[in-house]
This record gives structure tokens, C-alpha cells and sequence, in this order.
């Protein structure tokens, strides 16, 4: 962290132009929108831009299907899809499209670089076709068998089971997804970016920090398979930009999509008077960070660099990849309606609701989300509402009815204020890495204390009495001030409760700069309810409404098999197991152990390694800061990978099917479980 203040360039991964935004969308956004409403609440000078992807052969189909013009439908969709980000709190600063007349500008004159540069190269090649529909088929409109791991109804660029990408020619019993028939081969003219010229550069940018571990170890792999040409060109029939001096050639859609995210900023430049090349040059100490899924990883840390590089460009800052959304522990089902478009779900639930729970779930790694529709309930109606929320209703009342809704003029423990303020630094932190579960869990420990001190003094019992009324003003005042600090640390996650805190309180929450002085002696506004409970009827009706077949869902699997209760022991027994709290500092992979990880754990007086068997289970990137239990009293065991020095206790049997024990917000390291 650094009080200088910066320049940032946030950008998120383009949604289809085609399709409606669903909440798997909704979980990056939300989570590129919170770390840039952060940025700006330290001061810094931070824009959002990005577009819709317009381009490709799905928009062509949709377009015929329609019997409208690509243009006409991809307009329609971007104000649909503004729409839902505005309702969301998506605070973009340009939403544009890459059919824009800034971005053709733009990915023609990167071209022109990389081919004056000596980095395309043209030559014949043998592509599938599809006779009946007359056209080439694009990578992803080819299904088969992957000829890596066998996996069947696979694209033609990458396998969704194992991973791997490869030549639509490489795939097994392939087909037309557009007609459902065996295409034939076909010679026609492609162009190719060579890659392979910027491995070492690429190299580079890897070990400058710009990636995730877990995306640098991958980028490695890549490398090491070696890298290949990359055919940027497209046939006709085809909507996209057409690749200068050509006639029936078009960019493919993925050289154009990233692109616009330059198109956008310069957009968002003509429009404020930024400049452009400021921000894009080579050496430019602005910063360009990507936030992007994990399956649109090859593409946003090979070719795009690669591409930036050959045309004199800067490259990202940062590239951070994350998981993907799961519902309820299963991939999302429009049969089971858990398949939830952003529209539906704003028809029933409130935005804060999922911007929360997303937070609360989202650390620095790549691990996939579950949005578990009973925590969800049950989380945001006990942190935010139960909590949050109830700081301040709590007091606002005694503040209004007696005291003529003016705070005192001093706080009763300006040590606690400070405690709280202080918390700042890491909390920070946890948003500048994208630690946001890490930042929430500390958020709601001083939520937890704040009530804590309202419970102890009591307001309701001392305005019985004429003589405590000053310290019920006080006291009352200390709580308001406490609310003040946790929305401002909130308001990047809780947008919009926190306008309405911010009307209450008659000051905006949107700087972490003004809480370092608490609200005194000033008049506050009528308190009206910031947030009420997230309804599970609610929730119920949004399924019902997201499903599209009312085809029972098949039957759940089988319960595991419990295993039998061991031996009975005695109280005796049990108490010779100390079991403390540990709070995990570092988690690593160890090398030539499939199974361990090695886990560095904080148990307050001293710290233990342990090796743990849950690599199957978790990524180590989402287990560090995260609180679990162990048995501190095991005797030391030697392994050829070092010494552990405990254990900790998990759930499951095996597998992925591995749970660690997670204690309740409050523990501290060193705790004893009793």
C-alpha cells in the first residue's frame, strides 16, 4: 500500500452480445466493481471500462434466426445489459461495444503494427466445413471427442474436462454444431500471429508479478508444450471486422475482444478530456488490471500481451483470473432453476444481498464459488442486517426521540473509535489483494464488538433514568460513529445501504480518508430502514421464476456411507486432546506429494507446521487467512518433506470430498476447543 495516489485501469471480461447476463457474469463484475469503488475510496484515480463482445459467428446465427440485422440485436442487448449492471451497482465509467468505430481503429492499426513488424504470417490451410450450411466452421462450433482425455461433446479449441486446447482437426468424431453434420476439409488462405517470437518477453512480463501463482504455474506449462502460431483470421460468411486488403477474411473474435478494452478507455478519453497514450505507452506508470474468469486465461496472458507488445503497447498491471459459480454445490441448472439470470434475480432480491455473500466468499485464488442458497439467507440476514444495520437502528432511535437527533459533542471511548479506525490498514490489505472474505471477516469482528459495547451499557435501561441521560447521548454517539466506520469499509461491497446510511448521516461514506474523525455535535437526518431481511419465500419464487422445463429434476445421489462411531472413551479420555484454534499464515504445495500440503499455522504463542491431505480439496491460495482447528498436542512426526507438527481436523472421505473445520466468527488463534 502506498499513499501516493495512482492511476488504475480496472477492466472485466467481456459478456456475449448474444445472451443475457447471468449471475456466473454477475460474480466477476461484482467483484472487479468492488476493488474499483475501493481504489477510489483511497483517493486514487480509478476508471472501469470495458464493452460488450459483439463480434463472431453466434451473432451472425442469432441474427439470421431473428431475421434482424447483427447490429440492431447487439445495440438491443447492450442496453439490456447496462441495465442490469446499473442495478447492480456496477460502477463502469464506459460501457461500449467492440463493433465501435474506436475499437475497428484500434485492432486494424494493431494489425498493421504486427504486420509491418514481421509477426503475421500467411499461409494455406485445411479447415472444416460444413457443406449444407455453406461456411466454415468457427473452433467452438465443432463438437467432438477430446483427443487428450477422451471426454465427448467437446469444443474444437479446448477441452472443458481436462483443460487442454488443441486443433479442431485433432478432434475425434467431429461434427457441425450449427448443422449436426460431419464437415469435410476444405483449403482456404488463414493468417497467423507468430507467438512463439514473444516467449521470451512473455517470460518476463510472467515473472514481473502480474499473475496469480496458480496461473504463472499453468502459463509454465504452456511454454513448456512450446508455443504455437496463432491464426487470427476467419472466412467469410462472418460478423466482425474485416482484416484490411482482404475481401473475405475477418478477425477472429479474440483478437478484436481484448482489444476493447482499449477502444472503451479511449472512448471514456475523447469524452473526459484523458489522455490516452498516457495511460497505453510502454513505460506508462498508470496501472491496467484485468479481472477475467479462469477459463479465458490462454487468451488474456499469451496473445493479448504478445499483441500489446508487437504494437508498442504497455502490458496489464495485473491479469486475476477466479472460479467459476456454482449453486447450491452444482453447476447451475435451468432445470432446477438454478440457472439465474441477473434480471430475475433483481426481481426479487435485493443487489446488496448477493454483492455481500459474493464478498464474503471471494479470496485471491482461482477456486470456484458456491452460492448456497440456505447460507446465503442466513449470512447476509446475520452480518449485515443482524449486525451492521442493527448498530444503527439501535441508537438512531434514542438520538431522534431525546436528544433532538444531534450527536454529543464527545465520544464516551475514543480508544474504541481508534480501535476501529486503525482496523484500516488491514482491511485495506485484504481489498488491495482481493483478499474481500478476509476483509469481511475482520468487518464483522468490529461489527461484533460494537455491539458488544451497546449490550454492555445498556441504552434502554439508562434513559430510564433522568440523570444517565448524557451518558445514553454519549453512548449512543460512540455507536453511531462505530456504524459510520464499518459502512464506510462496506460501501465498496454494500453500494447502495450504504447511500442510504450516507443520507442518514448527512456525509458521504465514500472516502476511508474523513472517518480518521468521528461525527460529533452534528444533526443527523430520520433514520429509515438501510436494509431489510433477505425473505427465503423470496428466494423460492426467484428458482420458480428462473426455471425452464417443470421436468422433474433426477433423483439426488445417494447419502455417502457413514462410517461406524468408534469405541466409546471417557471424559478422561477426550480432555487429553488439546484442540486449538489456528489461523492458516501460509498453505504450499509439496513437491512429489500428491496428496499433502504444507500448512505454516498461527495458534497465538508460537507457530506449527503441519502437512495436511487435502491438496485434492483445496486450492492453497484460498486457505491462507482462513481460521480451522488442530490437534496441538500430537506428537511430532518425521516425513521425508520435513517434520508435522500436528494435525487438522477435517470432514469427508476423501477426495474432493474434504472439509475442514472452520470455527465462528470471534475465535482467535491459540483458543482452546473444548
Amino acid at each position: 500500500m502506498t499513499d501516493k495516489k495512482r492511476q488504475i485501469l480496472v477492466t472485466s471480461a467481456l459478456p456475449y452480445a448474444n445472451g443475457a447476463i447471468h449471475l456466473g457474469h454477475m460474480l466477476e463484475y461484482i467483484q472487479t466493481d468492488i476493488w474499483a469503488r475501493f481504489q477510489r475510496a483511497q483517493g486514487h484515480e480509478c476508471y472501469f471500462a470495458w464493452a460488450d463482445d459483439a463480434h463472431g459467428t453466434p451473432v451472425m446465427l442469432w441474427a439470421r434466426a431473428e431475421g434482424k440485422a447483427p447490429e440492431e440485436l447487439i445495440d438491443m442487448m447492450n442496453e439490456q445489459h447496462k441495465g442490469d449492471f446499473r442495478a447492480f451497482g456496477i460502477s463502469f465509467d464506459n460501457y461500449s461495444s467492440t463493433h465501435s468505430e474506436y475499437n475497428r481503429e484500434l485492432v486494424e492499426h494493431i494489425y498493421r503494427q504486427l504486420d509491418a513488424g514481421g509477426h503475421i504470417d500467411r499461409r494455406d490451410i485445411e479447415q472444416l466445413y460444413d457443406e449444407q450450411e455453406g461456411m466454415f466452421l468457427p473452433d467452438r462450433f465443432i463438437r467432438g471427442t477430446c483427443p487428450k482425455c477422451g471426454a465427448e461433446d467437446q469444443y474444437g479449441d479446448s477441452c472443458e474436462s481436462c483443460g487442454s486446447t488443441y486443433s479442431p482437426t485433432d478432434l475425434i468424431n467431429p461434427r457441425s454444431a450449427v448443422s449436426g453434420t460431419p464437415p469435410i476439409m476444405k483449403k482456404s488462405e488463414h493468417y497467423f500471429f507468430r507467438l512463439s517470437e514473444f516467449e521470451e518477453q512473455l517470460r518476463q512480463w510472467m515473472a514481473s508479478g502480474a499473475l496469480q501463482a496458480e496461473i504463472a504455474n499453468k502459463l509454465q506449462e504452456w511454454f513448456t508444450d512450446g508455443l504455437r502460431d496463432w491464426d487470427i483470421s476467419r472466412d467469410a460468411p462472418y460478423f466482425g471486422f474485416r482484416i484490411p486488403g482482404t475481401e473475405d477474411k475477418y478477425f477472429y473474435v479474440w483478437v478484436d475482444a481484448p482489444v476493447g478494452y482499449l477502444a472503451s478507455f479511449r472512448e471514456l478519453c475523447a469524452r473526459r478530456g484523458l489522455d490516452f497514450d498516457a495511460w497505453w505507452s510502454p513505460g506508462s506508470e498508470a496501472e491496467v488490471h484485468h479481472f477475467i474468469g479462469k477459463d479465458i486465461v490462454y487468451f488474456h496472458t499469451l496473445f493479448w500481451p504478445a499483441m500489446l507488445m508487437g504494437a508498442g503497447f504497455r502490458t496489464p498491471t495485473a491479469v486475476y483470473a477466479h472460479g467459476f459459480l456454482t449453486v447450491d454445490g452444482a453447476k447451475m441448472s435451468k432445470s432446477r432453476g438454478t440457472f439465474i439470470r441477473a434480471r430475475t434475480y433483481l426481481d426479487h432480491l435485493h443487489p446488496d444481498y448477493l454483492r455481500y455473500y459474493f464478498a464474503a466468499k471471494l479470496g485471491a485464488g482461482t477456486g470456484d464459488i458456491d452460492l448456497n442458497l440456505e447460507d446465503f439467507v442466513q449470512r447476509v440476514n446475520a452480518d449485515v442486517v443482524g449486525k451492521v444495520v442493527n448498530i444503527a437502528s439501535r441508537c438512531a432511535g434514542f438520538i431522534q426521540r431525546r436528544f433532538e437527533g444531534r450527536l454529543a459533542d464527545t465520544l464516551p471511548q475514543p480508544e474504541l473509535y481508534a480501535r476501529f479506525t486503525a482496523a484500516r490498514a488491514a482491511i485495506a490489505s485484504d481489498f488491495e489483494e482481493r483478499n474481500y472474505q478476509s476483509a469481511i471477516r475482520r468487518i464483522m469482528a468490529l461489527a461484533d464488538e460494537a455491539n458488544r459495547y451497546i449490550d454492555e451499557e445498556k441504552p434502554w435501561q439508562a434513559i430510564k433514568e433522568e440523570h444517565r441521560l448524557q451518558e445514553v447521548h454519549d453512548v449512543c454517539t460512540q455507536g453511531i460513529n462505530l456504524f459510520r466506520v464499518l459502512m464506510a469499509y462496506l460501501a465498496p461491497v454494500l453500494p447502495f445501504t450504504a447511500d442510504r446510511a450516507a443520507a442518514f448521516l448527512g456525509i458521504p461514506l465514500d472516502d476511508w480518508r474523513r472517518i480518521d474523525e468521528p461525527l460529533l455535535g452534528v444533526p443527523l437526518n430520520t433514520f429509515q430502514a438501510l436494509l431489510t431481511r433477505v425473505d427465503p419465500i423470496k428466494v423460492k419464487a426467484m428458482i420458480e421464476d428462473s426455471k425452464e422445463s417443470l421436468q422433474p429434476a433426477a433423483a439426488s445421489a445417494p447419502r455417502s456411507k457413514v462410517a461406524e462411531l468408534a469405541p466409546e472413551i471417557t471424559i478422561d479420555d477426550f480432555t487429553r486432546i488439546d484442540l486449538r484454534i489456528a489461523r492458516i499464515i501460509t498453505a504450499e504445495v509439496v513437491e512429489d506429494a500428491d496428496k499433502l500440503l504444507r500448512l505454516t499455522l498461527d495458534i497465538g504463542n508460537e507457530t506449527r507446521t503441519v502437512f495436511a491431505g487435502i491438496r485434492s480439496a483445496y486450492d492453497p491460495a484460498d486457505l491462507e487467512g482462513r481460521l480451522t482447528v488442530m490437534v496441538a498436542n500430537l506428537k511430532p512426526r518425521k516425513m521425508r518433506f520435513g517434520t508435522s507438527e500436528g494435525m487438522v481436523l477435517a470432514a469427508g472421505s476423501g477426495g474432493s470430498d474434504l472439509f475442514i473445520l472452520e470455527p465462528d466468527e470471534g475465535a482467535t488463534p491459540g483458543q482452546r476447543v473444548t
